[in-house]
């Protein structure tokens, strides 16, 4: 649509990357077990932990969030520097009102589908079993109430299409004007 997105898991790899100050407090909490080979968190290690000790996942959450939020402005702030005339700026978070973004925009659209679609989606996009996929998703804030605090819900149960189709008329929809600055050939997903 001609926007500028970011990515909250992009920013969270990135503050946690080879060398990082995120990476070296990361190793101080879990061990070295926690960083690979090639000098990457070892973000299965990492993740079994987590989902396996609630405090550890609190532990690992005070030291990323912070820094992934710090990242995620000062590339927002910079886009909107450098494309003030952009027809949007958005950021996919899965765990937005868990780290205290849910303020920072004008529109949340909650994109949601039932649990065993995102259980299986889960388990294709990151090779998790079903068990440890149902673990992670009753870690986070439940989806109810994510539903309840964004400005739209949006089913993702269809294709790729639908779903680029069904943002695009919840976003012209929810922000007047948007239709006029989108670019042109771009109103709609191909």
């Amino acid at each position: 649509m001609g926007g500028i997105v970011f990515s909250a898991d992009e920013a969270a790899r990135a503050v946690t990357g080879p060398g990082s100050p995120g990476l070296l407090a990361v190793a101080r909490l879990f061990g070295p077990q926690s960083v690979r080979s090639d000098g990457s968190m070892d973000r299965a290690y990492v993740g079994s932990r987590v989902f396996a000790e609630p405090a550890m996942r609190r532990e690992l959450d005070a030291i990323t969030h912070p820094r992934l939020l710090a990242l995620l402005r000062r590339q927002m702030h910079s886009a909107v520097a450098d494309r003030p005339t952009a027809p949007l700026v958005a950021v996919e978070a899965p765990l937005l009102f868990e780290a205290g973004m849910g303020d920072w925009f004008d529109v949340v659209l909650c994109v949601t589908a039932p649990p065993q679609l995102r259980v299986r989606r889960l388990g294709d996009r990151d090779g998790l079993p079903p068990s440890d996929a149902t673990r992670r998703m009753a870690a986070q804030l439940p989806v109810e109430e994510k539903m309840a605090r964004s400005t739209a819900v949006i089913p993702n149960e269809g294709s790729l299409e639908d779903l680029c189709n069904a943002v695009h008329a919840a976003l012209v929809r929810l922000r007047p004007g948007l239709q006029a600055r989108l670019d042109p050939g771009e109103t709609r997903p191909r």
